[in-house]
């Protein structure tokens, strides 16, 4: 048979292992060297083949030089070639697959962080949530030197496999940027638990399963939604100003509570009112709610419906009223935004970065971003705006009043 010790000089061997044959020798070999790689954690294609290769033939490749230098009674009355080939070959693999661990071993001590920030659907152009999550991926792309990569979800079925895709591609850190994302961060984390998981919206706690190496980043969405009531209700002459919501989840309908609060709060007698687009997406629903919460009397309209809200900031100012934007501060939209209901998305990125860089990541709890430690607040207010100066002072003493904790805002 082929596969045999045939060769000239090697025969004496053929009898030593009787039966045995090569393709045997290095499928078992084989087998062993794919339990080390299994053991060791290697996932690389590219060693598995070498290995499955050097077993196949390095028996062969030796048997030659040991029957040329060993002698050959020797060898039958002390170990049988057998055994001496199998030994032999291991010893090889063994110091081949020692060397690949300490590769290892010091690829993944020189390696830079791998983040991946997988986005809501909206991508990057709406020009404030998804935009501020790229943001702060690119903000510590340049404090720390991590590698990033921003997946694109251009509707709800890109979720699970843009989260699988980062998790399979060895990324050290994915967030999912969006409440939407919940059940399918919950399924990917239990599918990757060597992976660690962070979620913007989404508090741990509501996580299906709880996942012990997913976080949530959560924000008190209601406190910037007061802010922008104060300044709504600050600035209107109609005494009735709105908000347009996109889809009702957790951080809008706090935004539109804490908005109401805080117009009611300042103004009594303000009328409110609201909507929902049940869209984050597409701007001519939002910019038609907007219209007809101005045909019913609102001069100040709250857009809190990502990229579907730039239809309703883009209303107010056909119509000449006040917008307010949300997330981002949407100042560069132009004069008719009053101010904006600022999120920093941007920040909760960066600082769950920080935490994986520094080895402080832990799952199994949620990150607070509110007025107090900066995560939401106001943003600029237009240059337009009537007695700008007092309405700045006015929301900066409302916001040390709220991280004082002195004034109760509902989150729905």
């Amino acid at each position: 048979m082929r596969d045999r010790f045939s060769p000239v000089g090697v025969r004496p061997f053929n009898r030593l292992l009787g039966s045995y044959t090569l393709n045997e020798l290095g499928d078992s070999i084989g087998i062993v060297a794919l339990a080390v790689l299994v053991y060791d954690r290697t996932d690389a294609v590219a060693p598995t083949a070498a290995f499955f290769i050097a077993a196949k033939f390095l028996p062969a490749l030796i048997a030659p030089a040991l029957t040329a230098r060993l002698d050959q009674a020797a060898l039958r009355r002390s170990l049988p070639g057998l055994y001496l080939v199998e030994a032999l070959t291991f010893a090889a693999l063994a110091l081949v697959v020692s060397s690949v661990g300490s590769a290892k071993s010091a690829k993944s001590q020189q390696d830079s962080l791998k983040v991946a920030v997988v986005t809501d659907i909206g991508g990057l152009n709406d020009k404030g949530f998804n935009a501020l999550a790229a943001k702060g991926l690119q903000d510590a792309k340049r404090q720390f030197g991590v590698e990033g990569r921003v997946f694109i979800s251009k509707t709800q079925a890109d979720y699970i496999p843009n989260m699988s895709r980062a998790a399979r591609d060895d990324y050290d850190l994915v967030i999912a940027n969006g409440f939407l994302m919940g059940d399918t961060l919950a399924a990917v984390a239990k599918r990757f638990p060597d992976t660690n998981f962070a979620i913007i919206d989404f508090p741990w706690v509501a996580l299906k399963g709880k996942p012990k190496n997913a976080r949530g980043l959560i924000f008190a969405e209601n406190e910037a939604g007061y802010l922008a009531g104060v300044a709504a209700a600050t600035v209107s002459k109609n005494g009735t100003v709105s908000s347009v919501g996109g889809q009702a989840v957790p951080a809008v309908v706090a935004f539109l509570a804490g908005y109401k609060a805080g117009a009611q709060k300042t103004k009594k007698g303000m009328k409110v009112l609201s909507g929902y687009s049940q869209d984050f997406v597409d701007q001519a629903k939002c910019k038609e709610l907007a219209l007809n919460q101005m045909e019913g009397g609102s001069d100040v309209v709250f857009a809190a419906a990502g990229g579907c809200g730039l239809g309703a900031l883009q209303a107010a100012k056909e119509r000449r009223a006040w917008g307010i934007g949300v997330d981002n501060d949407q100042a560069f939209l132009g004069t008719h935004i009053l101010t904006s209901a600022t999120k920093k998305v941007d920040t909760a990125v960066f600082e769950t970065v920080k935490l994986v860089q520094d080895g402080k990541f832990k799952g199994g709890t949620d990150s607070l971003f509110n007025v107090k430690n900066g995560g939401v607040g106001f943003g600029k207010v237009s240059v337009r705006a009537p007695q700008r100066a007092a309405l700045i002072a006015k929301l900066t003493a409302v916001s040390k009043q709220i991280a004082a904790g002195k004034i109760k805002i509902p989150k729905k």
